[in-house]
C-alpha cells in the first residue's frame, strides 16, 4: 500500500549490503560462520528522509565507523536513482561465536576492514 518501501524492510537492505561489503572484501559471511565468527547487531538507528518507492533503483554506500577488539559499527546511506538521500543509518555489532560468546575480531577481517574505517563527528543540529 501507498507505494512506497515500508521501514523496517530498510533493515534487511543493509543487512544484504552489509553481507555484500563482507564478499567483496573476500570474506563472505558464511565463510566466517565457518570459522566460528558471526557479528549480530546490538544497536541500529535510522533517519528516514524521503520514500523509497517500488521500482526505485537504490544504491547503498556502506562504510565502518567502528573496528575495536570485539565492535564492529557501520554507517549507511541509502539514495534513489536520481541520487535523492532517502535513509541514513548505523548498525553495532558485537563478534561472538556460534554459541554466542564475544570473540576478538579476526586479525584478518580487521586488516581488510581498516581501509574503510571513517570516524564521523556528529554535527551540531
Amino acid at each position: 500500500m501507498g507505494n512506497h518501501v515500508y521501514h523496517a524492510r530498510y533493515l534487511d537492505l543493509l543487512e544484504a549490503a552489509r553481507g555484500e561489503f563482507f564478499r567483496g572484501l573476500g570474506f563472505p559471511l558464511l565463510s566466517l560462520q565457518e570459522q566460528d565468527a558471526v557479528f549480530p547487531v546490538i544497536e541500529c538507528q535510522l533517519q528516514y528522509k524521503a520514500p523509497a518507492r517500488y521500482d526505485d533503483r537504490l544504491e547503498i554506500y556502506v562504510w565502518i565507523t567502528e573496528l575495536a577488539g570485539v565492535r564492529l559499527g557501520f554507517s549507511y546511506r541509502i539514495l534513489n536513482q536520481a541520487e535523492e538521500l532517502l535513509v541514513e543509518g548505523t548498525t553495532r555489532h558485537v563478534c561472538t561465536g556460534m554459541a554466542g560468546k564475544p570473540k576478538r575480531l579476526p586479525k584478518d577481517l580487521i586488516e581488510a576492514l581498516r581501509p574503510h574505517l571513517r570516524i564521523v563527528e556528529k554535527q551540531p543540529q
